[in-house]
């Protein structure tokens, strides 16, 4: 270990102790204990060039162990990054770009955002999906146009997480050999030690997954063995990488190997005896020393040597193969081809009844064709989600005979929640569009992944098929009731019932079309009748009105479906026009973009001073913001054939006419409110 190479690491240590000490916030003790093997990894490895943090053939780098983001922060500061030193001191403080754990849309040279344990791995495995796929597409001989590492420090909470066996298993299978992850076992979560819960052999076990397995056993000092490992590591081509590095979490400080350090500030007696073990002034704050600033801009400054060189090389690529640098330049560019959405299929009442899943098949058939970024796949439910376009090539090693690394459907296997976080990953690395299925209801068991998808502005379409207790006959288990509740109330989230052909393209569109937001189509598993009324363009605006039955001059009644329930509600608003009512079917196929219309058209829609329902298969919650009276769900499902359930949980035309004739008669003698719609 050289002396600037020690100088850098208890700078790291001191900076990142100081910026919790003056949050009276945080977790310095991971941060002291990884400084050596960041240290390393930033100056020896990791090729990037912080002017420019979107350099695309940059390496990645995923803390997977996010609370332990103020020792990231320090080695984006000192490398040059958008990261001043002010930012530092405004660790965890409100409008700061140093929140408390790392947030891809708040700072500079965060590749993911990461917190929940576990996830920013399945991240990592996500990225390196991305990355040797678009190398397998893009790279000729002499060309490595796509060439990077993914890099990743996860901790012992992480590799406790379920999210994170699934997505490793994967990625054994997968032999990605782009990806190399640095463990930081120090035996201390907030509990305590490891021993009370986590006593299995980690490296054992990443091997039973497929993976190249590596230790560091002093991880304190070793910077030799350090360099030797990643250097291995990154030498093995057709397997990931683990090397698990044993640390001191908070070394140097008093509660040094225990959880004490783990998540509060060291306290400004330890902190400044800290600073006196590592030679630094016990009275001086957030100090780096010039040596440590040159050291690392150096580094900094060579990595803009690399991407100028690439970006050399890219010219020379362009001239040698012009159409896959027009098609390479198109998609880093975040432009869709020309004419992308003529693709989508456009029906008429006189067109067959479909399941929307089927429909969907159809569209997404349609766009992977015209869409080559379009990548994704299944948790094991490829035939019954429809998501394989029939000349679709898998996505897999071409060691296993079963296709490549320029196919673009993965076999996520039964991994829910790891699908959901490898598809952050393909998102956030750049350059392909990932899809996501299985059946709606088991994006619970997604959530923590889903939810980091709107919350990192991520476009994940999850095509979820099976979406109400249409799904008949598997019962309660297996049908969502508060799924699509939970989705609707999480913030930047686009959430579709399309309720046939026309809506399901307009789903696609719009999905398509946000390119910083997730997107949920929820299918049906049953057909439904193509709709008099609905087209493409309405749907796009999320709510729009479809017929009004009866011949009245005056609305008696609106009633508002989704999905599978749009073309029960116009079966019951035609029995009610029969018995002499006027009424109005509106069908919302997304709230979301229903409620960012403007004043004007939500009321022309749902108008107001008409008594309004809304039939859905599935929670109420939610629905008293648009309407008088939903009709829904409130108790979980039954297995039985699917007509057989919609009567006994009344949703069916005669029962919906029988509820809406008493709302009438009610409204009556009653002011009808204006409902809290914003207007």
């Amino acid at each position: 270990m050289t002396n600037i190479d020690q100088l850098s690491i208890d700078t790291i240590r001191v900076l990142a102790a100081d910026m919790v000490q003056a949050a009276n916030s945080g977790h310095p003790g991971a941060p002291m204990g990884c400084a050596p093997m960041a240290h390393v990894l930033f100056t020896q490895f990791i090729n990037a060039n912080p002017k420019n943090s979107e350099w695309f053939n940059r390496d990645r780098f995923v803390l997977s162990n996010g609370h332990a983001c103020a020792l990231q922060y320090v080695l984006l500061h000192l490398l040059g990054y958008k990261v001043s030193m002010d930012d530092l001191k405004n660790f965890r403080q409100l409008n700061s770009v140093t929140p408390g754990h790392p947030e891809k849309t708040h700072t500079d040279g965060i590749e993911v955002t990461t917190g929940p344990l576990g996830q920013g791995i399945a991240n990592a495995v996500g990225m390196a999906v991305a990355e040797r796929h678009l190398a397998a597409t893009f790279n000729q001989p002499e060309f490595p146009i796509i060439d990077n590492t993914v890099f990743a420090i996860v901790g012992d909470g992480c590799l406790q997480e379920g999210v994170a066996s699934e997505a490793s298993s994967l990625a054994g299978h997968l032999e990605l050999g782009n990806l190399v992850v640095l463990y930081d076992s120090n035996g201390i979560q907030i509990d305590g030690s490891t021993k009370l819960g986590f006593t299995e052999d980690v490296l054992k076990r990443y091997e039973s997954y497929g993976w190249h397995t590596l230790e560091v056993a002093d991880g304190d000092n070793d910077l030799e063995g350090l360099t030797r490992a990643i250097e291995t590591a990154k030498s093995v081509k057709n397997k990931p990488s683990i090397i698990q590095v044993t640390t001191t979490i908070g070394y140097g400080a008093a509660k040094a190997g225990s959880a004490g350090v783990h998540g509060a500030p060291l306290g400004a007696e330890s902190l400044a005896a800290v600073k006196k073990l590592f030679g630094f002034n016990a009275d001086q704050k957030f100090a780096v020393p010039e040596d440590v600033y040159k050291y690392y801009g150096e580094r900094a400054a060579q990595g803009a040597q690399s991407e100028k060189a690439w970006n050399e090389l890219l010219a020379k690529y362009a001239q040698a193969h012009p159409k896959l640098y027009a098609e390479l330049s198109r998609r880093l560019e975040g432009r869709l081809p020309e004419g992308w959405e003529d693709v989508l299929p456009r029906y008429s009442p006189s067109d067959k009844a479909l399941a929307t899943r089927k429909l969907s098949e159809t569209a997404l058939s349609a766009l992977a064709a015209k869409i080559p970024e379009l990548m994704g796949g299944s948790a094991d439910l490829t035939g019954s989600n429809l998501t394989r376009w029939k000349d679709a090539v898998d996505f897999q090693p071409e060691s296993t005979e079963l296709g490549n690394y320029a196919g673009r459907y993965l076999r996520f296997g039964v991994r829910e929640h790891g699908m959901a976080a490898i598809g952050n990953g393909m998102a956030a690395y750049g350059g392909v569009i990932p899809f996501t299925s299985t059946f709606l209801n088991f994006i619970s068991y997604a959530a923590g992944a889903s939810r980091l998808s709107a919350l990192s502005k991520l476009r994940v379409l999850y095509i979820m098929t099976h979406d109400s207790i249409g799904l008949g006959e598997d019962g309660p288990t297996h049908q969502p009731i508060e799924t699509m509740a939970m989705l609707r109330a999480t913030p930047n989230y686009l959430n579709f019932r399309p309720a046939d052909g026309n809506e399901v393209s307009a789903a696609y569109i719009s999905a398509l079309q946000h390119s910083d937001r997730p997107s949920v189509l929820s299918l049906t598993r049953q057909n439904l009748p193509q709709l008099e009324g609905s087209s493409i363009e309405q749907a796009l605006k999320g709510g729009y009105n479809l017929h009004t039955y009866g011949s009245g001059s005056k609305l008696d009644l609106l009633i508002a479906g989704t999905g599978s329930e749009t073309s029960i509600a116009v079966d019951a608003a035609k029995l009610l026009a029969e018995q002499g009512l006027t009424v109005k079917v509106v069908s919302m196929p997304c709230l979301e973009l229903f409620s960012a219309q403007s004043d004007e058209y939500r009321h022309s829609v749902l108008t107001p001073g008409v008594p309004s329902i809304s039939v859905e298969a599935l929670s109420t919650f939610g629905w008293h913001k648009y309407v008088h009276c939903p009709i829904g769900i409130d108790t979980f499902g039954a297995s039985g054939p699917y007509l057989e359930l919609y009567e006994l949980f009344g949703l069916t035309p005669e029962a919906i006419a029988k509820k809406a004739l008493k709302i009438v008669d009610y409204y009556k003698f009653t002011p009808v409110p204006t409902l809290a719609l914003e207007f």
